[in-house]
């Protein structure tokens, strides 16, 4: 197996990944990531999915192309010029909503239906509001995170946050979960009860 061999690559990924380098986007997410979040997504036929952290629309690419029959996905993010190129790529998506939001106050204060899949990809929802987020997934819905083995653009300290992180996840009852040291390093989880 050579798992550096990817298929099935979302056909707007290059125009992102293009539109990325022009604007000097630096947060890009790992193709790795991509490919799981798709497949564990497709696991979900009309599944309600939540991404925190729209960025560009690297990781949505991936997301995009896993939703299957009447899925929806809700995507959020606070800057308004990556939400702006986000709807450029993905406004004919009518499966798709791009909020340009605090995520921190959008997920304290939403009310409606949990998710079958969350992807933390921002601080809100990763290293804060950790139990509202959580508190948001279905039974059996998965809460995928990236970006725990230590990376060169992390600041001073920041290691102190993956450890809190990992160990309140690991203790808690209601999920169980994988991490692997493979892309960035990520922790599944899924929700048990």
């Amino acid at each position: 197996m050579n798992d550096a061999t990817l298929h099935d690559i979302p056909s707007i990924l290059p125009g992102i990944q293009a539109k990325s380098a022009e604007i000097g986007f630096t947060m890009p997410s790992d193709l790795y990531i991509g490919t799981m979040l798709k497949t564990l997504m497709s696991s979900k036929p009309g599944g309600r999915f939540l991404e925190s952290g729209t960025g560009i629309g690297l990781s949505l690419a991936w997301m995009v192309e896993g939703l299957v029959g009447e899925a929806s996905l809700v995507t959020i993010d606070n800057d308004p010029v990556l939400t702006g190129i986000a709807n450029e790529f993905f406004s004919h998506d009518n499966r798709l909503s791009i909020l340009c939001a605090d995520g921190a106050d959008w997920i304290t204060s939403y009310v409606g239906p949990s998710f079958d899949l969350v992807f933390a990809d921002a601080w809100p929802g990763k290293y804060s509001q950790t139990k509202e987020i959580l508190a948001l997934i279905k039974p059996g819905g998965f809460y995928v995170i990236d970006d725990m083995t230590t990376q060169p653009n992390w600041p001073d300290g920041h290691e102190d946050n993956v450890t809190w992180l990992v160990d309140y996840l690991e203790a808690r009852e209601d999920f169980v979960l994988t991490k692997m040291g493979w892309g960035t390093g990520v922790i599944v989880a899924v929700r048990v009860c």
